[in-house]
């Protein structure tokens, strides 16, 4: 019964795989295909002679490397700042001892429970009162902080003794070399977990970018690769080309770093 339940547990699993892998694979594969393969009918599900001159092609009708170039700057920002606003945030509400600490804390988890599509507009009057309407600033400034990362890392701090940081401060250190020498070091597995997946999130960022940019220039790679498919309807095969393209980075980044991810999400490195 046990090795029964097994195997219909293994094809169940195997038929999930195939349904979330397909339509990926299937991209991929018509983005090497010309456009009279992609639209054959029956479809075809391999090209007969790989065409990766599509890429090119697709590179050549619209500006993907100015949208990659936008697409880093402003995600790099954003991951950056976020670590640096989520290791404060945690260590303070972990470490430190202040007057309406249970409130404060209390008023950030309620902002868990608010999406952010209810504020967006609220934040693009604000952006467009300042001015800052098609600009770098307009889009990276709302994404300074994320009270989830600091929660997720303040769980992890708990793990850490605070017999540690009574330590460190009887022997004479600040709070910095606290966070530089123990918290950062012990938490290494966590952060890069935090840090890619902000990336990811910045990577594939669509309605704030569509809201606050105007402007051909000053589009991300997913606000570009939405009006490509607009601008080249018929080109089918130049579109899956241009997917494939926009989410190749963030492929590479997970295979390099798919152990460190792992580790970070199961809080490795530290025994509770």
């Amino acid at each position: 019964m046990n090795k029964a339940l097994k195997i219909i547990g293994y094809i169940f699993v195997l038929i999930m795989a195939i349904i979330t892998l397909f339509p990926f694979l299937y991209m991929i594969s018509s983005s090497l295909m010309s456009f009279q393969e992609v639209t054959s009918i029956p479809p075809k599900l391999f090209p007969d002679k790989p065409l990766f001159s599509n890429y090119s092609e697709a590179m050549e009708v619209a500006p993907f490397g100015r949208y990659f170039i936008n697409t880093i700057i402003v995600t790099l920002a954003n991951t950056l700042v976020t670590l640096l606003t989520t290791v404060l945030s945690a260590f303070a509400l972990n470490f430190l001892n202040f007057k309406y600490k249970k409130l404060l804390q209390n008023f950030m988890l309620s902002l868990l429970m608010i999406p952010f599509e209810i504020i967006i507009f609220t934040n693009f009057s604000t952006i467009a009162r300042l001015g800052l309407i098609d600009t770098y600033t307009a889009l990276i400034i709302p994404f300074l902080a994320s009270v989830f990362y600091i929660f997720y890392l303040k769980e992890f701090l708990r793990s850490i003794p605070k017999d540690f940081y009574n330590a460190a401060k009887v022997d004479g250190a600040s709070d910095f070399e606290f966070i530089t020498r123990v918290v950062v070091p012990m938490s290494k597995s966590t952060l890069f977990t935090i840090g890619l997946l902000n990336f990811i999130t910045g990577w594939n960022s669509f309605l704030w970018p569509l809201l606050v940019t105007n402007s051909t220039e000053m589009r991300l790679i997913s606000n570009g690769l939405s009006a490509f498919a607009s601008e080249a309807g018929h080109l089918i095969h130049l579109q899956m080309a241009a997917s494939t393209i926009t989410i190749l980075p963030i492929l590479i980044l997970y295979f390099i770093f798919r152990k460190q991810i792992l580790s970070g999400v199961s809080f490795g490195g530290i025994k509770r």
